[in-house]
């Protein structure tokens, strides 16, 4: 399991390189990260994204494995717990959380770390963000790849979802607002080596999801597939149930020699189910092989085995 998994291609029998699809352990919540490699494994994901936080399992290397080992599914990146919802995971240093992060990627052969860029009360972990990643990735296989976030909207504080959306589409944007992050909730303001690019977010931020692939250039190299409506929370829909042009990203993407990997981000909490968040998950998975990859899939018939929480 040392190897770093960079190997985020894979060729199929045409030559033609294939992105790998991954699940994110958050995309099955409440459910727990074993959860998520069960689903993983019963779908046909090619590894996960784990996400650290409260859940004392997402933070343990030895567990992880264990999960690893025991479904047979890589983990392909790592989430540095920097959520609002983490702050104290793995103590309160940002700094420190992150270096922590890319040993955690290395000892599990994830190939990417992702992470957010620094909120604005987080004043010298700010300062030194970018010095650090960057030196992060020089000491380490490990990729440091910042993510697009979003700006607090003031509709957020008003109406619906559906009101919100609305708004976006009349102003072209998430008109007024304040970024909760710094310098910026765009990471290309500043400039990075490794970039994620979330689909999801750029429907929030009013944020032309193509136009910010091009500004990321070679430098995106992990995709979080999802969808959004413009509303002013951040909805994670299934990739191509939203207006974000996600099919045309992924061909775009494929079509300029994407060498990254891609992500299921989604929130599936409004499954009643395990049977319904699995097919949830695989019209996810449905998606992200037909427009990554040019294939369908076929349908699987996933019966989960209902993995206890904790």
């Amino acid at each position: 399991m040392g190897n770093i998994a960079q190997g985020a291609n894979i060729e199929n029998r045409v030559g033609r390189r294939e992105v790998r699809v991954g699940l994110s352990t958050a995309s099955v919540y409440p459910e727990n990260t074993e959860a998520a490699f069960r689903y993983a494994a019963e779908l046909g994901y090619d590894g996960v994204e784990l996400m650290v936080w409260a859940e004392p399992a997402s933070q343990s290397i030895s567990i992880v494995q264990s999960f690893m080992h025991k479904y047979d599914i890589p983990v392909l990146a790592i989430h540095a717990p920097c959520l609002l919802i983490s702050q104290r995971v793995w103590g309160s240093d940002p700094v420190a959380k992150l270096t922590r992060s890319v040993h955690t990627a290395e000892a599990l052969g994830a190939a990417t770390v992702v992470v957010h860029p620094p909120f604005r009360w987080q004043r010298r972990y700010a300062d030194g963000f970018a010095e650090q990643v960057a030196e992060l990735e020089n000491d380490s296989p490990v990729s440091v790849a910042v993510e697009n976030m979003f700006p607090m909207r003031v509709d957020t504080l008003f109406g619906r979802s559906g009101t919100s959306i609305r708004r976006l589409e009349r102003r072209g944007g998430p008109g007024p607002s304040i970024t909760t992050f710094s310098p910026s909730f765009d990471p290309t303001d500043t400039g990075y080596r490794h970039y994620t690019l979330d689909t999801s977010h750029t429907a929030t931020a009013g944020t032309d999801a193509l136009m910010l692939a091009r500004r990321m250039g070679s430098g995106l190299t992990h995709l979080h597939l999802a969808d959004g409506r413009g509303a002013a929370t951040d909805e994670h829909l299934i990739p191509g149930e939203g207006t974000q042009p996600v099919a045309e990203l992924c061909e775009m993407l494929v079509g300029n020699g994407f060498q990254g990997q891609a992500v299921i981000e989604v929130n599936t909490q409004a499954a009643r189910t395990t049977m319904d968040r699995a097919a949830m998950l695989d019209r996810a998975l449905t998606f992200a092989r037909t427009h990554l990859n040019g294939v369908t899939p076929p349908v699987p018939a996933p019966e989960p085995t209902g993995v206890s929480r904790g």
